[in-house]
């Protein structure tokens, strides 16, 4: 998707700007090439720089309910330090390397949900114009890939995904906001527990997988929701039995809510599960409950992306994206 617009910041007859991403999905911790495209105004014209911002649309709780909006979340210079002729066409490649936790957009496919862009701004003669707005499609690192499938493989189902404007206690997070997927659990949790929150924070060394279990309380009983964070390694994914080791998560976390009748987090005894290891974590700064926007996937042999059962679909999900685009002008950043 690319948007081409005139550089309103200096007026009628300025120079245009296009940006091109490669057609290539990128990774967390990946590359992000494309070329940003310049055509010259009526006059010459001084390009101080030309900068890329990595933007989200993010959820945000306050005491007035709950608000979304438009975070930058990483920016990098690409270009700048020329004169553009008169109708010079020029074009500026650029190579950049997005953040480790940079959120996934889909999955075999299967878009999820969450929205994010690549904003070009272009800096002319000490004006500034948001020129360029284009959609960044993210896949996941082939260990959230595992963990998904093996989720499907299980039986959870996938009811939305969405971004949280906030930090997890007690993790290396880094971005202000953290992706939160939603989960339906699988027929041997679903006593237990009515929902699974997953969270992925991936680090060059490894990855932080964050599960929360809650489930809503009847008229004598609150409800709990309770926390566990287990790590794992990039290397060896192949060799790893991932269901069992998922499995093994879900039965901790499961047997740590039984168990905790409110207690405070943080005092799990770990536990090792193939190349990664489980405990309890503290709790999570920002975090809410509930369904967020997103499209529904079915759970089965196939993953977690076998097919569209509930929530918004894959039309809707277009709709969202399409939103995001053009609303992001008038609502600014969060």
């Amino acid at each position: 998707m690319v948007f081409k617009r005139l550089l309103g910041a200096i007026g009628v007859g300025g120079p245009t700007i296009d940006t091109v991403l490669a057609p290539a999905s990128v990774r967390p911790g990946g590359t992000l090439s494309g070329q940003v495209r310049l055509a010259g105004g009526k006059t010459d014209f001084e390009i101080e720089h030309i900068t890329l911002e990595l933007v989200a649309r993010v959820e945000a709780e306050h005491e007035g309910g709950e608000s979304e909006g438009v975070v930058a979340f990483d920016r990098f210079t690409v270009g700048g330090g020329f004169r553009l002729a008169e109708g010079e066409q020029r074009s500026v490649p650029f190579s950049v390397v997005v953040p480790w936790e940079t959120p996934v957009t889909e999955l075999h496919g299967q878009r999820l949900g969450v929205v994010l862009g690549v904003r070009t701004e272009l800096s002319v003669a000490g004006a500034k114009d948001k020129g360029d707005l284009d959609e960044l499609t993210v896949s996941p690192l082939p260990v959230q890939e595992a963990v998904l499938e093996a989720l499907g493989g299980l039986g959870f189902g996938f009811r939305s995904a969405d971004l949280e404007y906030g930090r997890i206690g007690g993790t290396g997070q880094r971005l202000p906001f953290y992706q939160e997927i939603e989960l339906l659990p699988s027929p041997p949790y679903a006593q237990q527990v009515n929902e699974i929150e997953l969270t992925f924070l991936a680090n060059p060394g490894g990855m932080e997988v964050i599960l929360e279990a809650g489930k809503r309380g009847g008229f004598l009983s609150p409800g709990q929701d309770t926390l566990t964070r287990f790590a794992v390694s990039h290397e060896g994914v192949q060799q790893q039995d991932w269901p069992s080791i998922v499995d093994g998560w879900m039965r901790q976390l499961v047997e740590h809510r039984s168990s905790a009748h409110g207690a405070p987090m943080g005092y799990g005894s770990p536990a090792p599960f193939g190349s990664g290891h489980g405990h309890e974590a503290g709790h999570h700064e920002g975090r809410r409950s509930g369904p967020g926007m997103g499209t529904a996937v079915a759970a089965g042999a196939a993953g977690l992306a076998a097919g569209v059962v509930g929530g918004m679909v894959a039309g809707e999900v277009v709709d969202e994206v399409g939103d995001f685009f053009e609303g992001d002008e008038e609502e600014g950043e969060g």
